[in-house]
C-alpha cells in the first residue's frame, strides 16, 4: 500500500487542542506539532463508505481496521481514509462510496484552531499555558496516562503484597536504546496464600496506542479484584484459586504519542520509515512470530510507512519479545506440531488482547477462512463474551486476512483459548460513552473470563448462575438454618452471528468452603422451586444446616448442569456464622391449665399444623415461609366442653435478635374475644430481616395474652418462619 499521512478521529483533534497548550515552553516540538497539523489538512481521501449489511461492515471492520476513522453501523456507513485500491477491494463486496463533507468540515474547523495555537507555541507566545490540574489524558479525564496506569498498579502491588506483583518483563523499544521510555510491566494477581499450579487468565491491552479505552479497562477489573477480595464473594474465589495476569500497556511509547493526540497506532521504532516520520514503527499486532506474514503480504504490510507495517522479521520488536516469553512462561504448549492439531479439552488458559474499536468478539483464525481445531469451543466462549457485551462474535478473518497477530502465540504456539475485544465506536472514545456502556458492558465479560479460565474449552458450554442469596443478610447463629436461593440459565449467549445450542437445567448443586474442583469436595444438590427441573432457566434452592460450622465468613459455591450433562461456571455467595453458636434463648410462655381450651390449629405461610392440649408447644421443627407484606392466617381454637371466648396475639422477632420486644414484631391482635375460628393478615414490614426466626402464637381466655409469662387458661405454640 502507499505511504500516506494518517487522518485523525475529530476527538482526537480536540484532545489536540488541549496538550497543543503544553508545548508553549518546548518550541521544537510545537514547531513539530504545527508540521504534522499542516500534513494532516492536507488528507482528503476521506469517504463515507455505505454497506450493504451489518455483518459484511463488521467484517471490513476487521481487515480495514487501521483505514477506520469513525463506525455508524445504525445509519449505514463507516468513515475510513481509503487508497483507490483499497476501495477496489471493497466495493468487490458491494460497498459504495461518498464525500464524508460532515467530517470534513468538523475536521477543518478544528485543525484552523489548532494551526493557530500552535503557530504561537512555536514562537514562543507566553499566552498560550497549560492548564494547571489537568489529571488523565488531556480532553480525557477518565483515561489514566501510562504514568497514572503504572502508579496504580505499583500502589496496589504495594497496598496488598498478599495479592499484587507489579513484575518488570522486558523493555519499549525506546527504553532499548537508552532514548527513556517505559518497562514492559505485568501486574499478577491472585492470593498467595493458596499455593498450587493455579489456572491463569492473561490480559493485554493498548498494543495499538490511539485505543484510548482498553488500558482503563484492564485497571478498572483489576480494581473489581483487589477492592471485592473478602467483599465480593467471586472476586475472592477468583483470586483464591485461580491468577489474573495484566499488560496494562503493551505499547507504553507509542501511548504517550496518543495521549498529545496523535492517532498512533505502532511502537516508536525510529529505523522504519524515517526516525521523525509520524508514520514511523511496527504494528506490534502484526509482528508476532507464528503466522508472522503467513498471508504473503495479504494480512500485513512489508512497508515501512503503512500503519500495519509487520517489522523486518517475526518477533524483531522488544514489545513483542516480551510478551511473547512471558505467555511462554506461564502456560504448557498443549497443542501439536500441525496446525490442524487441537488442544486438549481440558486445556486451561484465557489470552484476551483488549483493542478498541469496532464492537466485535473475535477468535482464531485470522489469517485464513478455516476454522481453528478448537473452533466449536472457541465459538461457544465467543458467543458468551458477546452476551455480555452485545457485541458481534466472529472469526476474526474479516473480507481478508491478518498475520502475525496476538492469538498466534497463545492459541497457534501452545493451544490456549484466545480472543480480542473490540470496545467501543471510536479509537478516541468519549468519556461518556465509556463510563456509561463499555466499561460496564465489557466487566462483566473479563469477570466470566476469570471465573472460566480453568477449563475455557468446556465450562462455557454449561449452564451459568446469574443470582445467588442465602437469606440471612447478616450473621447467623451455627445451627440455625439458612435457605441458599440462586437462578440458573443455559441461554446466556450471543446469537446474532449463529445460533448456540441450549438444553433444559439437570441438577444443581452447592458445595461449602471448597470448590468442586478440590480434593474433599462435597457436592449437596439443590432442588427446582417449581418441583422439576423442565426449563432452560430454573430457581432453585437448599436448605443448610450451619450446625458445626466455626465464626467467620464461608464461601458457598453454587453451579448448575444442563441436560448434555455440560457443568456450567461457578459463582459464590458469603455465608457469614456468627459467635456463640447454638439456637437463641426466647422468653418462657405458656398457661398454667389446658384442660379447657388450647390451640387446635395454625395455618399461615404454606404451614397448617393441627395438635392437641397443650399449655406450651415448640412447634419450630415446622416453618412458615411468609413475604414482607400481607400473609393470609386462619387460627383455631378448641374445647372440651362448652366454648369460651379467646383472645389471640402473634408475635415474630423480626430483627432476629431473640425477643419479641421490639417495636412492631406484634403483627397479628384480635380486636376483641371469640370463641370459632379467628383469620386475618399477619403483616411482616418491609425493614424485616430475611431468613430464618421464631414465631410466636398465643390463646388467652378472656384477656390479651403476652409474649413472657404465664396466664391461667389458654396455650402458647411457638413456630418458625422464613422470611423472604
Amino acid at each position: 500500500m502507499k505511504a500516506t499521512t494518517t487522518a485523525l478521529p475529530l476527538m482526537a483533534l480536540l484532545a489536540m487542542s488541549i496538550a497543543s497548550a503544553n508545548l508553549q515552553a518546548q518550541p521544537d516540538k510545537a514547531r513539530e506539532h504545527a508540521l504534522l497539523l499542516e500534513q494532516e489538512k492536507a488528507v482528503t481521501n476521506i469517504y463515507k463508505v455505505h454497506f450493504p449489511n451489518q455483518k459484511i461492515a463488521r467484517k471490513a471492520a476487521i481487515s480495514f481496521h487501521e483505514q477506520l476513522l469513525e463506525s455508524h453501523y445504525e445509519d449505514g456507513y463507516l468513515v475510513m481514509q481509503l487508497e483507490p485500491e483499497e476501495m477496489k477491494k471493497l466495493e468487490v463486496f458491494g460497498f459504495t462510496f461518498s464525500p464524508a463533507t460532515e467530517f470534513m468540515q468538523k475536521r477543518n474547523e478544528v485543525l484552523d484552531q489548532l494551526q493557530q495555537r500552535a503557530q504561537l507555541a512555536a514562537a514562543g507566545d507566553a499566552t498560550i499555558a497549560a492548564k494547571p490540574g489537568i489529571t488523565g489524558i488531556p480532553g480525557y479525564s477518565c483515561y489514566e496516562t501510562v504514568e497514572e496506569t503504572f502508579a496504580a498498579a505499583e500502589a496496589m502491588a504495594a497496598e496488598h503484597p498478599d495479592l499484587a506483583e507489579w513484575i518488570d518483563v522486558g523493555d519499549s523499544w525506546e527504553k532499548s536504546q537508552g532514548l527513556g521510555g517505559y518497562d514492559i510491566k505485568v501486574l499478577k494477581l491472585t492470593n498467595k496464600a493458596t499455593g498450587g499450579d493455579k489456572p491463569k487468565l492473561f490480559a493485554n491491552s493498548a498494543i495499538h496506542a490511539r485505543e484510548y479505552t482498553t488500558a482503563p479497562l484492564n485497571l478498572a477489573f483489576a480494581r473489581w479484584l483487589i477492592d471485592g477480595y473478602g467483599k465480593n464473594a467471586d472476586a475472592t474465589w477468583i483470586l483464591d484459586h485461580h491468577e489474573v495476569h495484566l499488560m496494562l500497556h503493551t505499547n507504553p511509547d507509542g501511548r504517550k504519542k496518543a495521549e498529545s493526540g496523535l492517532s498512533w497506532r505502532k511502537n516508536t521504532n525510529q529505523n522504519y520509515c524515517g526516525a521523525t516520520s509520524n508514520t514511523r514503527g511496527a504494528d506490534l499486532n502484526r509482528n508476532f512470530t507464528f503466522g508472522w506474514n503467513s498471508t504473503n503480504g495479504e494480512g500485513s504490510s512489508g512497508d515501512e510507512c503503512n500503519l500495519t507495517y509487520r517489522g523486518p522479521s517475526a518477533g524483531s520488536e522488544p514489545e513483542i519479545q516480551a510478551i511473547e516469553n512471558y505467555v511462554r512462561s506461564i502456560w504448557p504448549d498443549r497443542r501439536g506440531p500441525n496446525r490442524g492439531d487441537a488442544a486438549p479439552a481440558d486445556t486451561s488458559g484465557i489470552h484476551l488482547d483488549i483493542h478498541s474499536y469496532s464492537r466485535l468478539v473475535l477468535w482464531p483464525w485470522g489469517d485464513t477462512t478455516e476454522p481453528a481445531p478448537n473452533a466449536t469451543a472457541l465459538q461457544t466462549l465467543g458467543r458468551k463474551f458477546a452476551f455480555f457485551n452485545g457485541y458481534s462474535p466472529e472469526q476474526s478473518v474479516g473480507l481478508y486476512p491478518t498475520d502475525g497477530t496476538s492469538d498466534g502465540v497463545s492459541y497457534g504456539e501452545l493451544g490456549v483459548a484466545a480472543y480480542t475485544f473490540e470496545l467501543g465506536t471510536q479509537f478516541f472514545q468519549s468519556c461518556s460513552t465509556y463510563e456509561k456502556t463499555i466499561k460496564p458492558d465489557n466487566l462483566p465479560a473479563l469477570i466470566y473470563a476469570a471465573k472460566v479460565v480453568r477449563t475455557p474449552y468446556l465450562t462455557p458450554a454449561g449452564p451459568d448462575v446469574t443470582t445467588v442469596a442465602v437469606s440471612a443478610e447478616g450473621p447467623v447463629a451455627a445451627g440455625e438454618t439458612v435457605t441458599l436461593t440462586a437462578q440458573v440459565t443455559d441461554s446466556r449467549f450471543n446469537n446474532s452471528n449463529g445460533t448456540e445450542p441450549t438444553q433444559n437445567i439437570a441438577a444443581a448443586e452447592y458445595y461449602i468452603d471448597k470448590a468442586p474442583w478440590e480434593d474433599g469436595a462435597m457436592p449437596v444438590a439443590m432442588a427446582a422451586q417449581d418441583g422439576s427441573f423442565d426449563a432452560k432457566t430454573e430457581t432453585v434452592d437448599a436448605s443448610i444446616d450451619t450446625t458445626g460450622m466455626t465464626e467467620g465468613k464461608h464461601l458457598v459455591y453454587v453451579r448448575s448442569r444442563d441436560a448434555d450433562g455440560n457443568w456450567g461456571a461457578v459463582s459464590a455467595v458469603f455465608l457469614e456464622v456468627g459467635a456463640g453458636g447454638g439456637p437463641v434463648e426466647y422468653c418462657a410462655a405458656g398457661s398454667s391449665n389446658a384442660d379447657s381450651e388450647w390451640i387446635a390449629n395454625v395455618s399461615v405461610g404454606g404451614l397448617s399444623n393441627s395438635s392437641g392440649a397443650s399449655r406450651y408447644s415448640d412447634f419450630t421443627s415446622q416453618t412458615a415461609a411468609l413475604q414482607r407484606g400481607t400473609n393470609a392466617l386462619r387460627l383455631t381454637p378448641q374445647f372440651s366442653g362448652r366454648a369460651y371466648g379467646e383472645y389471640w396475639k402473634v408475635w415474630i422477632d423480626l430483627n432476629q435478635d431473640g425477643d419479641f420486644s421490639d417495636q412492631g414484631e406484634q403483627v397479628f391482635s384480635s380486636a376483641r374475644a371469640s370463641s370459632t375460628v379467628v383469620t386475618g393478615n399477619l403483616v411482616v414490614p418491609a425493614n424485616a430481616t430475611k431468613g430464618k426466626t421464631r414465631m410466636r402464637v398465643a390463646m388467652r381466655y378472656n384477656n390479651a395474652p403476652a409474649a413472657c409469662g404465664t396466664f391461667n387458661y389458654g396455650e402458647v405454640e411457638d413456630y418458625s418462619v422464613t422470611i423472604q
